[in-house]
């Protein structure tokens, strides 16, 4: 199994508009998976993703002021706009990293 962790934490924001200050309107994403499953070491196979995404200010409704904001917040209005698809897209990415590291179907070997 992987848990997929989203941070969405850092973000490009307008600073003011319509008499709302700093308006975020673009989210730089991070996506990590940590899989169940452990390296010789005892360390969990991992993986990310890192993206941007554009959110759609032109029809704001429920303002929440940026001192409010969470992650959790965001990266709901980030997975929104990349959609289902693109979200299941990119934790299959991760996934396919992450299985790779588990079973590699290649490994660089030296002759002594």
């Amino acid at each position: 199994m992987i848990n997929y962790n989203w941070n969405c934490k850092t973000v490009d924001a307008y600073p003011q508009v319509d008499g709302n200050t700093n308006i975020v309107y673009n989210v730089h994403w991070i996506v990590t998976g940590v899989s169940d499953q452990v390296d010789a070491e005892g360390n969990p196979y991992t993986a990310k993703n890192i993206g941007t995404q554009v959110l759609n200010t032109s029809d704001i409704t429920d303002f929440i002021p940026f001192d409010q904001l969470t992650n959790e917040k965001i990266t709901e209005w980030t997975k929104a706009a990349i959609s289902n698809e693109g979200v299941a897209n990119i934790e299959s990415n991760i996934k396919s990293v992450i299985d790779s590291l588990v079973t590699p179907t290649s490994v660089t070997l030296e002759i002594q």
